[in-house]
């Protein structure tokens, strides 16, 4: 079966000498001012003037401010991360205006993740080893998976999370292998105490990875609370707390990646349905574990996943009454309450609530994908 070439990313941990973790963290604070800076001439520039910088604009910001004498120090680093975050600060403002983010934040230290990026002139790719610009040894980074063979990295991101841990993410193409087509096909529902039931019955309990760990979190947070701030044993509590949401994080993770590489694998179509997770962590009672299923991270893990292995992911309206409406007849009840776990239609069959709304999920993205992206289904 043919091959289809792809842009993909790699990410391993390694461990910077202490040359190299001081020179990163001058690179991480250095993008973070230019991306801050430009954020304020930008919003300056429209809230004073009513006039537009572009990117273009702020790259030209960027060569005189390495040469003033106050910021001279920007010029100490690679010019590509800070470039790179100029772009960033260009995409946040696209997605503002087409209305898919809120304005862009300014960047804090300590609550924003520090990240670099290095295009192909700002680092070496030699013998397995990667060296980047300005740093006279070679970063060491467990390979815990090979590198695709005869890759050439175009990209790298040096990222420091909360932890301390630093990842380095190597972007190059890969040849992927379309599966196999098959016949299956899938319909999801997601819940919370199951969190996903499928078309076929299959219900994948939810493992509530926050829940597992809430009251270490909490004593750990208690404990950070009552230290001086700016002390080191506060910096101390503050990486436990880190440690734990980390934990919780990658197990989340773990979990999802597997759960999604199966679906992919055995199923030609799968049928979801269009969440507003934003309106729905408005709930103040259910913020919690809906922000632990990860319900938005787990779809864009299927569709990319699909995308790569010749799959389809079909989302349905979210207005669609799945729950409502019988899968046999095509009745849609007139209420549903939360409470109502299993119900008789009036045709006589019985359904499992969410069983029942995995199956109308399925036969309506049946329907969008033989009918067209256009076709949406009725509702009420």
């Amino acid at each position: 079966m043919a091959g289809r070439v792809v842009k993909r990313a790699f990410k391993y941990r390694f461990y910077p000498t202490v040359m190299q973790a001081d020179q990163l963290a001058r690179t991480f604070g250095c993008t973070r001012y230019v991306y801050n800076r430009a954020l304020a001439e930008r919003s300056r520039a429209w809230s004073q003037e009513r006039r537009r910088v572009t990117y273009a604009d702020t790259s030209k910001m960027l060569t005189g401010w390495k040469r003033d004498a106050g910021t001279e120090w920007l010029a100490e680093p690679s010019k590509g991360p800070l470039q790179e975050s100029l772009r960033q600060l260009q995409g946040a403002f696209e997605r503002f205006w087409r209305k898919q983010s809120r304005y862009p934040q300014f960047k804090r230290k300590g609550r924003s993740r520090d990240s670099a990026t290095f295009f192909s002139n700002c680092f070496t790719y030699r013998g397995g080893q990667i060296r980047l610009a300005k740093q006279s040894e070679p970063l060491d980074i467990r390979w815990s998976r090979p590198l695709p063979e005869g890759a050439v990295p175009s990209q790298v991101t040096v990222s420091r999370n909360a932890r301390g841990q630093y990842h380095v993410s190597i972007l190059a193409e890969d040849t992927i292998t379309e599966a196999p087509s098959t016949d299956r096909v899938v319909g999801l529902d997601a819940g919370i105490t199951s969190l996903y039931t499928l078309s076929t019955g299959e219900k994948v309990t939810n493992p509530r990875h926050e829940r597992r760990d809430r009251a270490r979190l909490a004593q750990a947070q208690r404990v950070l609370a009552k230290k001086q701030k700016g002390s080191r044993n506060r910096a101390k509590a503050r990486l436990k707390v880190a440690k734990i949401h980390g934990r919780i994080a990658d197990r989340r993770r773990d979990h999802l990646h597997k759960l999604s590489t199966r679906l992919v694998r055995e199923n030609q179509v799968i049928a979801i349905e269009d969440l507003s997770v934003r309106n729905m962590v408005k709930n103040r009672s259910l913020s919690r574990v809906i922000s632990d299923a990860s319900w938005s991270e787990f779809r864009s893990m299927l569709e990319y996943k699909a995308d790569w292995y010749g799959r389809r992911v079909v989302a349905i309206d979210r207005f669609y009454p799945s729950s409502k409406t019988c899968s046999v007849c095509g009745a849609i009840a007139s209420t549903m309450p939360l409470t109502v776990r299993e119900w008789t239609c009036r045709c006589g069959a019985v359904h499992d609530r969410d069983v029942n709304a995995a199956k109308n999920i399925l036969a309506v993205g049946l329907t969008v994908t033989a009918c067209g992206d256009g076709v949406r289904p009725p509702h009420t």
